[in-house]
C-alpha cells in the first residue's frame, strides 16, 4: 500500500476523544440534510448541475487524499464517494488544512489542545471567547463532482481561565 494513501474506512469510523478517553461533544451530523437534498433531486425539483458543483480543489483532494468508501454516489451511482477532512481555526490558512494522513488528525488535535492550553493561560478576562478548531468531513464523488458536508467535529477548545487565578496573576 502506498504510504501516502490512507487505509480504507479509517475516517468513517472517526470519533474524537480527549486525553481521558472520553468522546468530545459537539459533533454535528448532516445526514438528514443530505437525505432531503437527494430526495429533492430524485423528485426532479433540483437539477444535477445544482448538486454536482464541487470545487476543483475538493475533487483533487478526494482523488489524491480522500478516504475511499463503499458508498455509491447517490447522484450518478457510477463511483464510490470519498471522504475528505478539512480543519479550520486560528493560525490556519483561510481555506483550512486538508488532513492527508490518518495520524495527522490526532497530531493536530494534540497540537491544538497544547496551543489552547497555552493560550488559556495568557487570557486576562473570563469574557474572552475560547479558541476552537473544527474538523469538517465532506463526501465527494470523483466522477460527477457531487459533494456534501457529512459532519463537523470540534478538535479542541481552550477552557476559560479561572477568575481567581486571573486576578492573582494581574497583581504580580
Amino acid at each position: 500500500m502506498n504510504s501516502l494513501r490512507r487505509p480504507t474506512g479509517w475516517l468513517s469510523q472517526l470519533t474524537l476523544t480527549d486525553d481521558n478517553g472520553e468522546t468530545v461533544g459537539g459533533v454535528i451530523d448532516h445526514r438528514l440534510t443530505r437525505r432531503a437534498l437527494i430526495n429533492e433531486f430524485r423528485r426532479g425539483r433540483i437539477r444535477r448541475e445544482q448538486l454536482c458543483d464541487a470545487h476543483p480543489d475538493l475533487v483533487r483532494a478526494a482523488k489524491n487524499f480522500g478516504d475511499a468508501t463503499s458508498v455509491k454516489c447517490p447522484i450518478c451511482v457510477q463511483d464510490n464517494v470519498a471522504l475528505v477532512t478539512y480543519v479550520f481555526g486560528p493560525r490556519l490558512p483561510s481555506h483550512g488544512r486538508c488532513i492527508t494522513k490518518p495520524h495527522e488528525l490526532e497530531e493536530f488535535r494534540q497540537l491544538a489542545q497544547h496551543t489552547e492550553q497555552h493560550r488559556a493561560d495568557e487570557l486576562l478576562t473570563s469574557q474572552s471567547s475560547p479558541i476552537t478548531y473544527t474538523a469538517y468531513v465532506v463526501e465527494c464523488c470523483r466522477s460527477c463532482r457531487w459533494h456534501h458536508l457529512l459532519r463537523s467535529l470540534p478538535m479542541a477548545t481552550a477552557p476559560k481561565p479561572d477568575i481567581k487565578s486571573t486576578r492573582h496573576r494581574s497583581r504580580r
